[in-house]
């Protein structure tokens, strides 16, 4: 229960952000350009609270919906107004005028989450080098000729400081045949090692492609932890602090590696190399046969662990000065809202799944998961949430600002505003739209919460 509330508060904090961000960005130009303002409402629908504020006597309300929230300016279309505001009405404005009240809260929703990531990067961001494991048989990173020990350093000449820029660098890059990697080997010779993408599906990006593509991060030899009664670990004679040096052979450089062999092994007998007291040896496991989500997989009943020097050893803190910290922050939120174009973009041609569009229930579920990890990974979340809501709002689809926008341009070509008529087609085509994406959105979060 207190993991839902959790979770709930976590949500509420996300979008009154990122909402009161994004009017603020409307009123602020709005008020600029001489606008008169009736109400900024975080909300749609009812209005619960509000007050008054302010030469003009804005109202600042909250409203019954929080999915949203909107700024209502004097405008002739929408009632009658006094002569002395007719100047300050909204439909009065230069194209120009309205086109930048419009354009200012996605603007100002790509603003914060400049400063959100700029933020983290002055406070340090806690990641971890991208030293790699040897990559599975049959794997892209296997027929790159990726070793273990080895750091990549750059993807298609971008620079890489951490595991976390690598997989970024890899996923801005999916859609592509293949890419090119500067590669650290343990002798510290740099290499440049071309790695095919093409064994990664369009499901397969939404998941963990890093897997897909054969990249492991090498943790060392995963250590025991604790071992559950009556179960194949115990049975077997391992100890709490023994180190799995390999499985059948091949060596286990992770936590994830033995799960892997053993799931695949179910009821059948493995051979596990132990490290117990500076010496070597081998013991036969049966891991115990269950189903998991309808599949059959073997456990061998043991939690895991890293040891704490490696751990240490990969460890590392990404951190800049104020002013580079802008400047990177600025250069990620770019490359962010390009990705989620693109993205959007092979959606509609059918490059990549529909599952990757997500609404409100899984928004609550990532924000209350990010909240749980951490300070910074909720701001970076925040940030992430931030480039979706402003790129999305710059689409071209009626209802949305792009879609006002792009009733401007054809104004400005035209010479005169967009018909009552083509407004009116205009906004059912775009209610018909949104309630379709939003409809999708709800069955995706519900298929992946059920």
């Amino acid at each position: 229960m207190m993991d839902i509330l959790q979770k709930i508060f976590a949500f509420v904090v996300t979008l009154g952000v990122l909402i009161t961000f994004h009017e603020l960005g409307h009123y602020v130009v709005a008020r600029l350009a001489g606008v008169k303002v009736l109400r900024f409402s975080i909300g749609f629908g009812r209005v619960v609270w509000s007050r008054r504020f302010g030469a003009d006597g804005t109202e600042w309300a909250v409203s019954a919906v929080p999915l949203g929230g909107y700024v209502k300016m004097v405008d002739e279309r929408e009632g009658d107004v006094a002569p002395g505001d007719l100047d300050r009405a909204f439909n009065r404005q230069s194209v120009g005028k309205r086109s930048a009240i419009v354009a200012a809260g996605p603007l100002a929703n790509l603003l914060l989450a400049v400063l959100l990531l700029a933020g983290t990067y002055v406070a340090g961001v806690p990641a971890q080098r991208a030293l790699l494991a040897t990559p599975p048989a049959g794997t892209a990173a296997a027929a790159a000729y990726l070793a273990q020990g080895d750091v990549v350093t750059a993807v298609d000449g971008s620079p890489v400081r951490s595991w976390q820029d690598l997989r970024w660098r890899l996923l801005r890059a999916s859609g592509d045949d293949s890419v090119l990697l500067t590669i650290e080997q343990p002798n510290g010779v740099h290499v440049e090692r071309r790695l095919s993408l093409a064994a990664v599906g369009p499901d397969d990006w939404e998941g963990n492609f890093m897997s897909v593509l054969g990249f492991k991060l090498d943790l060392g030899p995963p250590l025991i932890r604790d071992l559950l009664p009556g179960k194949p670990a115990e049975a077997a004679g391992l100890r709490s602090g023994d180190a799995i040096v390999a499985i059948d052979g091949v060596p286990t450089r992770s936590p994830a590696d033995v799960a892997a062999a053993t799931n695949a092994h179910p009821g059948e007998p493995v051979r596990f190399t132990i490290r117990r007291d500076g010496r070597q040896f081998d013991v036969s496991l049966t891991p115990e046969p269950t189903e998991q989500n309808g599949k059959r997989v073997g456990l061998a009943g043991m939690r895991l662990a890293i040891d704490a020097a490696t751990a240490a050893e990969l460890s590392l803190t990404v951190r800049y000065g104020p002013l580079e910290a802008v400047a990177q922050a600025a250069t990620r939120t770019w490359e962010l809202s390009v990705f989620t174009v693109r993205m959007l973009g092979r959606i509609v041609t059918g490059g990549a799944s529909l599952k990757n569009i997500s609404g409100p229930l899984t928004m609550a579920d990532y924000a209350g998961q990010s909240a749980q990890a951490g300070l910074l990974t909720f701001v970076g979340y925040l940030a992430l949430i931030s480039i979706s809501l402003g790129v999305l709002n710059l689409l071209p689809v009626p209802l949305l600002d792009g879609g006002h926008l792009l009733y401007y341009l054809v104004e400005i070509f035209k010479g005169s505003p967009v018909s009552d008529r083509a407004l009116e087609v205009g906004q059912r085509i775009g209610m018909a739209v949104l309630a379709m994406l939003m409809a999708l959105a709800l069955f995706n979060d519900l298929s992946r919460l059920l």
